[in-house]
């Protein structure tokens, strides 16, 4: 999914169903990222003036229903 929020940065979601990993990446720009490990399955990253420019959900499908994700287009990658 991208989206385009005022103008400049998009938003990608990534799901990989072989390891159920979800990606939520809120800042496409290079940054130096830092990883912060909120809980035993989700992991912030980090980036410039420590906002947070993306989201990785392990065990996923423990946690969030991707249909419940739409009307969103998501991409999902299959190993």
């Amino acid at each position: 999914m991208y989206f385009m929020e005022n103008g400049g940065n998009e938003m990608n979601i990534i799901y990989n169903d072989k390891t159920d990993l979800l990606y939520i990446r809120l800042d496409d720009r290079k940054q130096a990222i830092i990883n912060r490990r909120i809980s035993d399955d989700i992991v912030l990253d980090i980036g410039e003036g420590n906002r947070i420019v993306g989201i990785e959900i392990l065990d996923a499908s423990r946690h969030v229903t991707l249909d419940r994700l739409l009307p969103i287009k998501y991409d999902v990658l299959k190993a």
